[in-house]
């Protein structure tokens, strides 16, 4: 959120609180509806403050219609969400989903006995990365041991890499696809 948008919101919810407490307080019968309305029509007549209340009623009036018809976040926020920023004191740096997801399927793809890959990530607020492949594996696999084999090379492969955590790697096996015998001419 930007500095604008929070001055802005801080401004807007302290007048809705004032506001809700008059309201509380003629209802309850503990301030009296009279001297408010004389309170707003002194405030109205007088130049200097109706001046203050056009401008800050015209502020408001902009802040609403900017908040409603203009998002906030910008396009480089919406990227952050779809990654890790990481920041030092040369800049920041972009790992996003995509690039974690192609070099899971870069290291899957290493393994003989596993095949028709699909990889998907996702990040937590704390930037934990977990993995799920999904792959079709060939009959004469030993699918316990691909598996720990894929876990463990996913994880050392991405920590290496871009030197993040993986949480976990989940791993599904949805298929297993027949050894194709070697044809001789």
């Amino acid at each position: 959120m930007k500095i604008l948008d929070r001055i802005g919101l801080a401004l807007f919810s302290s007048l809705m609180l004032i506001i809700s407490i008059i309201v509380c307080l003629m209802i309850f019968g503990w301030l009296n509806v009279d001297l408010v309305h004389q309170f707003v029509v002194m405030a109205i007549n007088d130049s200097v403050s109706s001046n203050i209340m056009l401008g800050l009623s015209i502020a408001f009036i902009l802040l609403a219609i900017k908040c409603i018809f203009f998002d906030s976040s910008s396009k480089q926020e919406m990227d952050y969400k779809n990654g890790i920023l990481l920041e030092n004191s040369d800049g920041k740096l972009l790992i996003t989903k995509d690039t974690i997801e192609n070099l899971v399927n870069s290291v899957v793809k290493g393994f003989d006995s596993a095949e028709n890959v699909t990889t998907r990530v996702e990040l937590d607020n704390e930037n934990n990365v977990t993995v799920f492949v999904n792959l079709s594996v060939k009959e004469n696999a030993v699918i316990k041991e691909l598996s720990t084999n894929l876990q463990t090379k996913i994880k050392t492969t991405i920590k290496k890499t871009s030197d993040l955590e993986v949480k976990e790697v989940n791993i599904k096996v949805k298929d297993i696809e027949p050894v194709k015998p070697m044809t001789q001419e």
